[in-house]
């Protein structure tokens, strides 16, 4: 198979880049080569940031309400092409059909988010705020934002929650996107210049870290938005945050479940399969972890492992697959590492997908569902987030033990209860650290319409992206206050020392 050697995207057009290094792109489902992304020389990125600048000047003067149209038709342009993404996405990342579909359908929610914008971009005013003084506070584009975006949802992530809020609302965008899964994105970037989206306004690039330390440095780049590990999220938060740039970092997890002996345990053996094995594990807000009470712990154990033995693992887009491959090569030795790690450290496997072959594609990258009993919060692999279809199951006495056991873990983006219990369920709801929570869901995270809430070690800055959060961090607020002089009072020379702000 030709790999073909892909572009970046600058002024509505794909530039073939001067480097001589690029990143490769597999099919994970085969293993093999099909692209290569290349690795923008710093002279690019400055570049593509000078482009994205002047289209600024231009695109933040035009109304906000044609800015939308043009979203609403990317909207209909995503819906149109749905097939023909989704297929790419599994294809390049190995997600399966459903979960591949998923991420260009949350693409197309923060799109429809980004649609409502005149209507969230309305400022607020009060007449007399002090006596014939009256206060406007209106929202204003800022500038060139950067978002940064990981390997594991090539739509959802660019294309959902970092760009369309922010063209919506009159900024620049220059997407850096993982270098493994670039595909997508840069088809939807196509599907935004069909739209009319003017030059400039959407740029995507790789590069390496040195490169990347300009796009956070630059003087012309007004905010960061990141999704990535803890260790970078927090580099870049504070790196940025010297600079004077507005920034928000999306990082890492380790979601637990706590499970009651009240719980309907078949419905809830289900959904932790679902939440535990979708996307192979390779979400932020994956549940990795069950703390389950010990009186019904075997019991669930059991279900699980019925359940996981009957996920089938095949390529990304077989509509039969339950789960597919891991993204890359290095990815499933990285997993399965932490599966040895856990094992070495006293965890009890009882079910290792570390060996399993898929017929017909045996040099893809397949896990299998893997399952680690009796892990306990002092040994890393119940700790760490692993990023593969990996589940640890901690047993505790009871319900005040479990949530202090979750709770003490530093990440803080998801935390989930199973139970029949109102009084638990509220009570866990009060008292859990995590920022998006269910009580009988375990994939917590909300409609688009309202933010993606991660606390602790999941989540660097103030605004979150998504929901009312997501307007207000790709906008600055400017507050106007007016008084207009009577007769009297024009001829006056007194003013008071606070002139009318008290």
């Amino acid at each position: 198979m030709a790999i073909k050697t892909l572009g970046y995207f600058t002024n509505n057009q794909f530039v073939k880049s001067s480097t001589d290094k690029f990143y490769p792109v597999f099919n994970p489902s085969t293993g093999e080569q099909i692209a290569q992304m290349p690795r923008c020389t710093t002279a690019e990125v400055k570049t593509v940031i000078e482009n994205a600048h002047s289209a600024y000047e231009k695109w933040s003067k035009v109304p906000v309400i044609k800015r939308v149209q043009i979203l609403y038709k990317v909207r209909d342009l995503l819906i149109e092409h749905m097939d023909e993404l989704t297929e790419l996405c599994a294809t390049e990342h190995g997600k399966n059909w459903e979960e591949s579909k998923g991420d260009i359908l949350k693409a197309k929610e923060g799109t429809e988010l980004a649609c409502s914008m005149p209507s969230l971009l309305q400022g607020e005013s009060l007449m007399d705020a002090s006596n014939g003084y009256d206060t406007v506070l209106y929202r204003e584009s800022m500038g060139v934002f950067v978002g940064i975006a990981p390997f594991n949802f090539p739509a959802m992530i660019p294309m959902g929650w970092m760009a369309p809020v922010c063209i919506a609302c009159g900024n620049a965008i220059v997407l850096k996107v993982a270098g493994a899964t670039p595909m997508t994105s840069l088809r939807i970037a196509e599907l935004y210049k069909e739209a009319g989206l003017p030059d400039g306004v959407l740029n995507i690039v790789s590069c390496d870290r040195n490169d990347t330390q300009e796009l956070i440095s630059n003087d012309k780049v007004v905010g960061i938005t990141f999704v990535g590990s803890t260790s970078v999220g927090r580099y870049i938060y504070e790196t940025a945050a010297k600079y004077g740039k507005r920034v928000q970092c999306l990082c890492e997890a380790k979601n637990h479940a706590l499970v009651l002996e009240d719980a309907a345990l078949d419905r809830t053996a289900a959904g932790i399969i679902n939440a535990s094995y979708g996307c192979a594990g390779e979400r932020c807000m994956a549940l990795p972890v069950v703390v389950v009470q010990e009186s019904i712990a075997d019991k669930l154990v059991e279900k699980l492992v019925a359940l996981a033995k009957k996920v089938k693992v095949g390529p990304a887009y077989d509509k039969t697959t339950g789960l597919g491959p891991v993204y890359s090569a290095e990815h499933k030795k990285s997993v399965s590492d932490w599966i040895q790690k856990g094992i070495d450290e006293g965890a009890k496997v009882i079910l290792d997908g570390r060996n399993v072959k898929v017929k017909g594609y045996e040099n893809g990258f397949y896990l299998a569902p893997t399952i680690l009993d009796n892990v306990t919060s002092e040994m890393s692999v119940g700790t760490r987030e692993i990023f593969g279809p990996v589940l640890c199951i901690k047993r505790v006495k009871n319900f005040e033990e479990g949530l202090a056991v979750m709770n003490a873990n530093p990440f803080a983006n998801g935390s989930v209860i199973y139970t029949q219990n109102g009084y638990y369920a509220r009570e866990f709801v009060r008292n859990t650290h995590g920022g998006m929570v269910g009580v009988n869901v375990g994939i917590p995270v909300p409609v688009g319409v309202f933010s993606f809430t991660g606390h602790k070690y999941s989540f660097f800055g103030d605004l979150h992206c998504l929901g009312r959060d997501s307007f207000k961090f790709y906008t600055d607020s400017k507050t106007v206050t007016t008084h207009w002089f009577d007769e009297h009072e024009a001829k006056s020379t007194k003013v008071s020392t606070w002139d009318g702000t008290i």
